[in-house]
């Protein structure tokens, strides 16, 4: 494997592929999050940062409102991906500030509105650790769709609502470390 363990995900032994998380069907419980943790983890390891910031959007999908996860929620393993593949050393990053923007003002599915405030949170996350000039919003898509960004405040606020339990403070947490 590539790149070194993100110590904010599982460990895993081998590449893993897309079944790893296809198998749970349309049942998104604490095994299809789990595995999409893992899946993630595979993917950053591969040297694909991109497609492992993809995978951490799965997780965020598992329906958790009434288990205990058995890990927190990813915002620490985002930050920690992004802050290490910022340098390009890493595998393809993309940006991950447009890819939030355009995931959080696009979301439909299941719970698509906490999904939406958590793809703002990621997009204010990726904001503050990456350079505006290499990372820039879309403003193309604000400009056209006339969209509105809502603030980090109003992101954790709607997270500490209708989130996961001590999803908030995690997340909160993630803008203050510096590893």
């Amino acid at each position: 494997m590539k790149n070194a363990r993100c110590p904010h995900l599982p460990e895993v032994a081998v590449v893993h592929d897309f079944t790893l998380t296809r198998r749970h069907g349309s049942e998104k419980g604490l095994a299809f999050y789990q595995d999409a943790l893992s899946y993630a983890q595979s993917q950053w390891r591969a040297g694909k940062p991109a497609q492992a910031i993809l995978q951490l959007n799965k997780a965020w999908m598992a329906d958790l409102a009434d288990s205990s996860p058995v890990l927190p929620p990813p915002y620490r393993a985002l930050r920690w991906i992004i802050e290490q593949a910022s340098s390009g050393q890493h595998g393809y990053l993309g940006n991950p500030v447009r890819h939030f923007q355009h995931l959080a003002s696009r979301m439909s599915g299941p719970r698509a509105e906490i999904r939406a405030w958590r793809a703002w949170l990621c997009f204010h996350l990726a904001e503050s650790i990456l350079p505006r000039a290499h990372f820039p919003r879309d403003g193309e898509q604000l400009a056209r769709e006339g969209l509105w960004i809502p603030s980090l405040d109003r992101a954790l606020e709607e997270i500490g609502k209708k989130g996961w339990l001590g999803e908030a403070a995690v997340a909160r947490d993630s803008f203050s470390i510096r590893e």
